[in-house]
């Protein structure tokens, strides 16, 4: 079937549409162009940003992290309210020696280790090193400098000295203020990891404070100097007689490897 030849404005109107699709078919190349050279261009302006980005929140977070946050507290030391401000990161032990010069609580190891720092903490005895100050406010805190009554010697000061109960002197006052709590310990009847092992006094309910409690009790606290004879003297020194049965003398002493037993 054959078509009728197109009029003269026929076709003029077909090469009107032509030329109009060719001019769309243009555009939606251009535009598609123009997104793809956009989205390269943001790519790699994201690209290069991120290192950016990521050094800057970097920054931010190390800067967080060396800001100090300061709190106010009151601490209670030997008797006295002492109120300071202090980073939220001090410990007991800093703060009881940069802040307050009480410079008789040692700092040994830093990590809890060797009973150097050790202090009263409502009674019991704690690793100041260990110990947040913020942790402590409030608290009843008594240190090596705490002990004495004016030029009288606590009576654990007093035996060490009879006993020899040091050599350089550097853990001595961890050495007695822990010494302290173990008798008041044993007054209270805490248990120690041997008292198991122990058979009870004849009037009491708590095993005697023979040489082997001694030596656990005081097992957190090193003496590099090696005076753990005259140490465990010293404390022994200070048992109070229950009044019958055995003496702590004549208990049965086994074999420790706590506090500087040897093996």
């Amino acid at each position: 079937m054959s078509f009728p030849p197109c009029t003269e404005k026929e076709d003029d109107i077909q090469e009107h549409d032509q030329h109009t699709l060719s001019e769309q078919s243009s555009d939606v190349e251009l535009s598609r162009r123009t997104f793809v050279k956009a989205a390269g261009i943001f790519g790699a302006g994201v690209a290069a940003g991120i290192p950016r980005i990521a050094a800057a929140a970097e920054e931010a977070h190390a800067a967080a992290a060396t800001t100090p946050h300061t709190m106010d507290l009151t601490l209670k030391v030997n008797g006295t309210s002492q109120s300071l401000s202090l980073d939220t990161r001090t410990s007991l032990l800093d703060a009881l020696r940069e802040h307050l010069a009480l410079t008789g609580s040692k700092k040994g190891c830093d990590h809890g280790q060797c009973g150097a720092c050790t202090v009263l903490l409502n009674g019991r005895r704690v690793n100041s090193c260990l110990t947040l100050a913020v942790t402590a406010d409030g608290a009843d805190i008594i240190t090596i400098e705490g002990l004495a009554d004016g030029d009288t010697l606590h009576t654990v000061q007093a035996s060490f000295l009879e006993h020899d109960g040091f050599q350089c002197g550097y853990c001595t006052p961890g050495q007695i203020c822990s010494a302290v709590a173990l008798l008041e310990e044993h007054k209270h009847g805490t248990l120690s990891a041997v008292s198991f092992e122990q058979r009870l006094s004849a009037c009491s309910d708590r095993p005697s404070l023979n040489d082997q409690e001694i030596r656990e009790r005081m097992s957190g606290n090193i003496c590099r100097c090696g005076a753990y004879p005259n140490i465990v003297a010293a404390v022994r020194a200070l048992v109070p007689d229950e009044g019958c049965g055995p003496s702590v003398s004549e208990l049965e002493i086994k074999p420790s490897t706590s506090f500087g037993a040897r093996s």
